[in-house]
């Protein structure tokens, strides 16, 4: 028997690396180039990680709170976040309900493979987080791509009937979205629970930017009669506190739920760095009053960017939530891709193509808005003198 080629496991076969992550590299080839980028492809905020988390963190390398904690997480982080939830989210949890994650994406993974099998289907609003696809497939599960905006224009229960089968198990259920910004209103999430609990599905929520809404509210699933127990909702510190680096996130479950949560994050990471939840604590100590300013900042970001690419003749909605742009770029060309290629080569604008996010973000591509006031000024100009 001869010796054939070193293979990777079947499962990752159909999975990919992130659109963004080639546009980043673009991005710094060009900088180490010394010409000038005007970045719109990211998904940081402009603002820095504030001081008192800093300091929480360094106090707990100081009293040497540094050795392994609980793979669940710090019970003090865990008692706060099940506080901020029944305040904040209309969630009646516990802390044994929580459960801390290498950020949200690593939420979303533990989620979707505590309870996706093999040739399960799972329903998934489009256009969507690039991960979330790759997530879904090295679960080996099928994502049924649901547009939302045709879902809010001929109805969510009719749209879901539309697109499910005998095989689905699950809904993937993200609000506000990215990229499109779009913000869910109760009667819609009313909608999507009622459908889930006709079906017996689990539904996988995803609320990374929960703070960041304009226009409505941020509202919460699994605050829902009968959603609790059939609902993982995933959070990130990373977006509403700068802490991108920083790879805090939680999910909250019932049980059974919570003990597949537990495992997965058990075998996989063993828990998130304790010194960063010490840390984490103390963003959530934060008054509101900072995250309501720094909203404030980025609606003023928004309606600067939005603005101007409508000036400039790239149709753009006003997104309700999160922070980012998704105009129609078709006057560039049809072709998201090409579009994205060309206002990065000829304009040095860094946008992600739509495609990225599933086929209905074709036409669109997504600009970030999270960043210097001054930049999206010269990112419009100099997309304004391309376009003309």
């Amino acid at each position: 028997m001869g010796v054939g080629p070193i293979r990777l496991a079947e499962r990752l076969d159909e999975v990919g690396f992130s659109e963004i992550v080639v546009v980043r590299n673009k991005v710094m080839e060009m900088r180490a180039q010394g010409k000038t980028v005007h970045a719109f492809h990211g998904g940081e905020p402009f603002f820095d990680t504030p001081d008192a988390v800093k300091y929480g963190m360094v106090r707990a390398l100081v009293e040497n709170r540094t050795k392994y904690a609980a793979s669940s997480g710090i019970a003090p982080l865990r008692e706060a976040l099940a506080l901020k939830l029944k305040r904040k989210n209309g969630i009646d949890a516990q802390a044994e309900n929580v459960i801390m994650t290498t950020g949200g994406a690593h939420a979303l993974y533990v989620a979707f493979q505590a309870v996706l099998d093999p040739g399960d289907d799972i329903l998934l609003f489009s256009p969507y987080w690039t991960p979330i696809r790759d997530m879904v497939t090295m679960a080996q599960a099928r994502p049924l791509l649901v547009p939302t905006a045709s879902a809010r224009r001929k109805g969510i229960t009719a749209t879901l009937e539309e697109f499910s089968t005998q095989n689905t198990r699950a809904i993937y259920y993200n609000t506000p979205q990215n990229p499109s910004g779009v913000v869910f209103t109760r009667a819609e999430a009313e909608e999507v629970a009622a459908f889930a609990r006709s079906r017996n599905l689990i539904v996988i929520a995803d609320e990374a930017y929960e703070d960041l809404v304009y226009d409505g509210e941020h509202f919460s699933i699994a605050s829902l009669a009968g959603m609790a127990q059939r609902t993982i909702s995933t959070f990130t510190f990373s977006k509403s506190y700068a802490m991108t680096g920083w790879r805090v996130g939680y999910a909250v479950a019932a049980e059974p739920l919570m003990a597949g949560l537990r495992k997965l994050v058990l075998y996989s990471t063993n828990g998130v760095s304790t010194p960063s939840q010490w840390a984490a604590l103390e963003a959530l100590h934060l008054p509101e009053s900072q995250l309501l300013s720094r909203r404030e900042e980025h609606r003023k970001r928004r309606d600067l960017l939005v603005n101007g690419l409508n000036e400039i003749g790239l149709e753009c909605e006003l997104p309700a939530g999160a922070f980012y742009a998704f105009p129609s770029v078709k006057k560039i060309n049809k072709d998201s891709r090409k579009a994205a290629a060309a206002l990065l080569e000829k304009a040095h604008v860094s946008t992600v193509p739509g495609l990225a996010f599933g086929g209905q973000g074709e036409g669109h591509v997504r600009f970030g808005f999270s960043v210097a006031t001054e930049a999206i000024e010269a990112g419009l100009e100099a997309v304004r003198k391309f376009v003309k």
